[in-house]
């Protein structure tokens, strides 16, 4: 596009675009996405930001030049500019924040560029034979250099100096003669390196598999009424995974692109290596858990179209493609999808406006799919497919029984930790060389600690929560804020020696393995015994070998792993989640035990899952017993409906903190009133009271709940106030469709 004008975001926060002139000397070369550098204000220095339109007109008569383009920065692609635009009207944020989204900071800051490395080739290949061939002994190390590149044709410098054991002076004064021409060449930072795959083939599709991709390759098409997302509800090990893989081969038969999500970092390794044996280097990787270099060259590679297929967690969603075709949203449901800091957004309801935007397809899928997700399928939003058998006929969906811990007791008549029908079906795997995975979605060894004398229970000075005691390192741990201290030995208070530690964690159910059974190999998995990313792999490699007999985890384990050796899920404490004070609960409980219990029997042999529970006649613990979607969707969606809870309608909460928490009441009543004017009348609102966990870091948090079928004008106005400057020590935010209510 031509024109004279350009209008920039620039990264102020301000929520606005400023118009500059483009010079002589730069038409041509700007266009929308371009990143360059514009004076601001007084200030000597420049600032960057990204060209959002060209025009050739502008309300403002005298306009400041842009200076230059910003080296080594990329353009970013129309579609994705347009996306961060809806970005900010939709989760109420800076326009100039969510397009600083779109960028991994290794590329953002131009501070990582790519590795240059100088590569050797032989200049004359004749001229080096006659060299050789009449090389004396004071020439021999210039021969060997040259005899290595007679076998290998081009070589890095430092590998081709130690190969032939001799220095740089040998190969400089070969440069100089002509004989070897000395280049750099970019060396990208590989993620893969060192890694090997085995490729794999297309499988025939099952039954439910072929409807599922018809249905896909219709949407793919624009053939199903021009809906352009796909719900693909599959049991556990229903072969989801292969349609993705199929689905993608036909994105890029059509000479479109591909993206896949999947919800964290830990299950990227699993989800990458099988995605290359099938497309080998098209595929990208990209999420934080990249170093930066690695992140640069991978964004890179996406950006000058030298990969089709990018897979990562939340940020993958940006990945700068211009022929986007389909995205994958695996475990849609989950909710590491939603990002917890400004902007606020689902990638999964994103990934639906990128694909609306682009004209790509989205494939939602899940084994448990959100109620919304679930909701807009069957009112015909969503085109909805279903795989409710796995994708070997042989292999069933496991056996659920549910254990009523409230009829369990100790010989000193304690409620104990295992069941007597989970001990003996450990043990029988043991026998039978057969795996165990024991779940438990709580870390640490005892959940706090209490004086038996004084009542005194060891709290986080500067959170709403005690301590959870972590034995083996000794200390007490704020799970909030990350606090630790050394663990008591007698109680701060009353000084006795009587202290009891209640609750139970991961670490303690390990320590109770080792007990009970006695010689078992027993591997522990959760965020404190990860204490580094190569160690994840390294537990389910020596898990896969058959090297360990009993897996304990929280949630870590309960999705995207695949053992066929892994025939009994024990589940403890099964209903702690239920009773949270968030209207999530009992989905968020279904959800995770349908997951965690279709680890079980994914081989020969049929699974076993307990499920220990104090609440049996739950219905989100029966549904998950039965495999029953269906039966607990009946349930959950009409109170949902009563309550205007999505997906009958729209959440918005503001959220306020601060240290004092009169200062946060006055102030947040002055908010409400300013507000009040725009409110629809069918518009629910809370007054703003503390958040059900009240403090974290010192800081008090309160919440005012909006609830309406529409929240435009509200938003807006919340937007403007959002913008505003706070009294001092007090900050406020916008959580749109807010995931957790804690």
């Amino acid at each position: 596009m031509t024109g004279t004008v350009a209008r920039i975001a620039l990264d102020l926060s301000l929520d606005r675009f400023f118009d500059y002139r483009i010079p002589e000397k730069l038409r041509g070369q700007i266009k929308t996405g371009t990143r360059v550098n514009v004076p601001f204000g007084k200030s000597a220095f420049l600032r960057s930001g990204y060209v959002m339109e060209i025009t050739d007109r502008s309300e403002f008569t005298e306009l400041r030049e842009i200076d230059s383009l910003c080296d080594n920065a990329p353009n970013l692609p129309d579609p994705l500019l347009r996306l961060a635009e809806w970005m900010a009207l939709y989760y109420c944020c800076p326009r100039e924040l969510a397009i600083r989204n779109l960028l991994p900071g290794a590329v953002r800051n131009g501070k990582i560029r790519h590795r240059v490395r100088p590569h050797c080739r032989l200049g004359d290949a004749a001229q080096a034979a006659e060299f050789v061939a009449r090389s004396s002994g004071r020439s021999k190390a210039r021969t060997a250099l040259l005899k290595e590149l007679m076998l290998e044709h081009e070589l890095p410098q430092d590998v081709l100096l130690l190969k032939a054991g001799t220095g740089k002076g040998a190969l400089d004064a070969l440069v100089k003669l002509g004989l070897v021409i000395r280049e750099d060449v970019v060396d990208e930072r590989d993620p893969f390196k060192g890694s090997t795959v085995i490729p794999t083939t297309p499988l025939p599709p099952t039954p439910e598999q072929a409807e599922a991709l018809r249905v896909i390759f219709e949407t793919m098409d624009g053939k199903n009424d021009g809906r352009h997302v796909v719900l693909l509800h599959g049991v556990t090990c229903s072969g989801k995974t292969e349609v993705y893989l199929q689905a993608i081969a036909r994105a890029l038969e059509q000479g479109g692109e591909a993206i896949v999500l999947v919800p964290e970092i830990s299950l990227t390794p699993q989800t990458v290596e099988r995605f290359r044996a099938r497309f080998g280097d098209r595929v990208s990787v990209l999420h934080s858990g990249l170093s930066d270099g690695e992140r640069h060259d991978e964004w890179m590679k996406v950006h000058s179209g030298r990969v089709r297929i990018a897979v990562g967690a939340r940020s993958a969603l940006f990945a700068p493609f211009t022929h986007l075709k389909l995205i994958v949203v695996d475990e849609e449901h989950e909710q590491s999808y939603k990002q917890s800091e400004a902007p606020r957004y689902n990638a999964r309801d994103v990934a639906v406006m990128r694909g609306k935007l682009e004209g790509a397809t989205v494939i939602l899928g899940s084994a448990t799919p959100s109620l919304e997700s679930h909701y807009n399928a069957i009112t015909g939003k969503y085109a909805h497919v279903r795989m409710l058998r796995r994708s070997d006929p042989n292999i069933v969906l496991p056996e659920v029984k549910i254990i009523d811990m409230r009829c369990e007791e100790n010989d000193d008549g304690k409620r104990p930790v295992l069941s007597t029908a989970l001990i003996r079906a450990v043990k029988e795997r043991i026998s039978l060389g057969e795996q165990s995975i024991i779940f438990l979605n709580r870390r640490g060894f005892a959940k706090q600690m209490i004086c038996e004398e004084c009542g005194f229970v060891a709290r986080c000075p500067d959170c709403s929560a005690a301590y959870t005691y972590h034995r083996k390192l000794g200390i007490l741990t704020c799970h909030l804020c990350g606090a630790m201290i050394s663990a008591y030995e007698r109680c701060p208070q009353c000084g006795s020696d009587q202290i009891r530690y209640s609750g139970t964690g991961t670490e303690k159910v390990e320590s109770m393995a080792f007990s009970v059974f006695k010689g078992a190999r027993i591997a522990r998995m959760d965020s404190d015994s990860m204490t580094r990313p190569s160690l994840y792999e390294e537990v389910l490699g020596r898990f896969r070998r058959g090297e360990i007999d009993i897996l304990i985890g929280t949630q870590m384990i309960a999705k995207g792993l695949d053992f066929p050796n892994v025939t009994f899920v024990g589940v403890i404490n099964a209903d702690m989640g239920l009773f949270l004070p968030d209207f999530r609960a009992s989905e968020r409980t279904f959800q995770l035990l349908t997951q965690v219990a279709g680890r079980a029997g994914r081989g020969e042999h049929r699974g076993e899952v307990l499920i220990q529970t104090s609440n049996p006649f739950n219905s989100a613990i029966t549904a998950a017993a039965e495999h029953d979607c269906d039966t607990f969707y009946a349930d959950e969606l009409p109170i949902r409906e009563e309550l205007k809870f999505p997906p009958y309608g729209h959440l918005l909460t503001l959220h306020f903190d601060g240290e004092d928490p009169s200062a946060i009441e006055q102030f947040a009543r002055q908010l409400m009133t300013r507000i009040a004017p725009v409110l629809d009348p069918e518009t629910e609102v809370t007054e703003p009271m503390p958040c059900p966990i009240e403090r974290i870091k010192g800081r008090y948090r309160y919440q005012a709940v909006f609830r309406a079928g529409k929240l435009g004008r509200l938003k807006q106005a919340l937007r403007e106030e959002c913008c505003r400057r706070h009294p001092k020590g007090i900050s406020i935010y916008l959580d749109i469709d807010p995931v957790s209510m804690l």
